[in-house]
């Protein structure tokens, strides 16, 4: 999504933050998303340190030469503790980096945690370069990049090629996350083909597929009685949707989706458009986690049960999460990714 995690939990407020992981915490001080949403590119590709809460958060679903399904992931996350950029150590930058890789028996993950201003970790918008320590997402634009990242048990080398335009989610990139009026910037990039190299303990693995990149940035995207998200990227046979629920303490959701045509058409649907239902669980370390769904956008025909392709896909970062790819079949059929926060 997205509004996506992780990475208040660093700040020294975290264990009293409202919503989950921090994101609800008020945020006086920081610049807060407006109508009209106004971008400007290359720059927005780049950090926005004025704004407490910032990602650049790729997945992707892979198959091998046989069919085997894949699924890869690398983030990078950014929160400030002042809105200033700030030079050096005194810089209030924050950043952590999520990489995995999900195989149907396997699910590898690792974590990294920086300093800004200090070259460890962080972003240029031109030429585009996202990094932390030595992985990165790299080109001379955005339309073409190169990904690295490496844990204890794993590493990747991918190559992404844009095959369409940016989408931009809500109204025209004005994310909105609550009934409270919680919002967030929020464009995306569905249109990446991607190949490479998957390094596992068995081997190497040459993999082909597509990718999702979502950018978003706020400083308050979830109000104060929101406790974590369900989040869906499909990629369909007609079309992708983009659709997440957000969970709030009294048992209600409020939902949000985009309906992107192959061509880069989109359809905003407001609140109750979108329905994501749980049909099955699986004990992940003791969590019972919902890892198969019927999803239904009715306006569209959409009505498909997604299964994880590996139920065991549990993030155990920093800020714990379930997050990984899964097979849509029904109505329509595909494949996309599940993040899933706020279950620990």
């Amino acid at each position: 999504m997205n509004v996506r995690i992780l990475l208040p939990l660093l700040l020294p407020c975290a264990a009293s933050a409202q919503g989950f992981a921090g994101l609800g915490t008020a945020s006086e001080g920081f610049a807060t998303p407006e109508r009209p949403a106004i971008f400007d590119f290359e720059t927005d590709h780049g950090p926005h340190p004025d704004y407490r809460i910032e990602w650049w958060y790729l997945t992707a679903n892979l198959q091998d030469g046989d069919g085997t399904h894949y699924g890869l992931q690398w983030t990078l996350f950014r929160t400030a503790l002042a809105p200033d950029e700030g030079e050096g150590w005194s810089s209030p930058q924050i950043w952590m980096g999520h990489a995995a890789v999900t195989t149907p028996t396997h699910h590898y993950v690792t974590e990294r945690l920086a300093r800004g201003g200090i070259g460890q970790a962080g972003v240029t918008a031109q030429p585009f370069e996202a990094w932390i320590d030595d992985w990165q997402l790299a080109g001379s634009d955005f339309d073409t990049l190169n990904m690295t990242a490496s844990g204890p048990d794993f590493a990747y080398d991918m190559d992404l090629t844009a095959q369409g335009p940016l989408i931009f989610h809500g109204d025209a990139g004005y994310s909105v996350k609550s009934a409270d009026g919680q919002a967030s910037y929020y464009y995306s990039q569905p249109f990446y083909e991607i190949d490479g190299t998957l390094t596992l303990p068995d081997g190497e693995v040459d993999v082909t597929g597509n990718a999702w990149l979502d950018r978003e940035w706020s400083s308050q995207p979830l109000s104060e009685n929101q406790t974590g998200w369900d989040w869906f990227s499909l990629s369909l046979d007609d079309g992708k949707l983009m659709g997440f629920r957000l969970r709030q303490e009294n048992g209600s959701h409020y939902t949000s989706a985009t309906w992107i045509t192959p061509d880069g058409e989109t359809t905003a649907y407001p609140d109750g458009a979108f329905q994501a239902d749980p049909v099955s669980f699986s004990d992940v370390g003791g969590r019972q986690i919902p890892t198969q769904w019927n999803v239904t956008l009715d306006a569209r025909g959409v009505d498909v049960d997604v299964y994880a392709l590996n139920p065991k896909s549990w993030m155990a970062t920093s800020v714990p999460y379930w997050e990984g790819p899964i097979i849509v079949e029904g109505s329509h059929a595909g494949v996309g990714y599940l993040e899933m926060t706020g279950y620990e």
